[in-house]
């Protein structure tokens, strides 16, 4: 297998399924092999260096961890992580990691796609 046939992974956090399930569908389609997890405590189990490429972590969420502390723990395993960040109810991202972006819900498929774009993922 090539270098370039290699898929970018991306993981997917989300508490909501419907909105988890469609933004992975999209990423799928997109050709991306994508993992999702409900809640920044599933999550933090899949992160490891390798494992993913990029970060689309939701911020509010049940559990012990929000997005923020996912993200902040994801960039201790793997520092130049890509983080893209979601709300539909933040304005205001307060902890943004180092050179992460921020996405209103509801998401749509372009808002995606330039926000992959300007953090350099795309």
């Amino acid at each position: 297998m090539s270098a370039e046939s290699v898929k970018k992974r991306v993981l997917v956090v989300d508490d909501e399924d419907m909105v988890r399930d469609v933004v992975i569908w999209v990423l799928e389609d997109l050709g991306f092999e994508v993992m999702g997890a409900s809640s920044g405590d599933q999550a933090v189990d899949l992160i490891a260096p390798g494992a993913i490429d990029l970060l689309l972590t939701d911020i509010r969420m049940p559990g012990r961890l929000d997005g923020w502390t996912l993200a902040e723990k994801a960039r201790e395993t793997i520092p130049d992580l890509p983080v893209i960040y979601v709300s539909g109810f933040s304005h205001e991202p307060p902890r943004m990691a180092k050179g992460s972006i921020f996405v209103q819900k509801p998401l749509r498929t372009e808002t995606l796609r330039r926000a992959m774009q300007d953090i350099g993922f795309l």
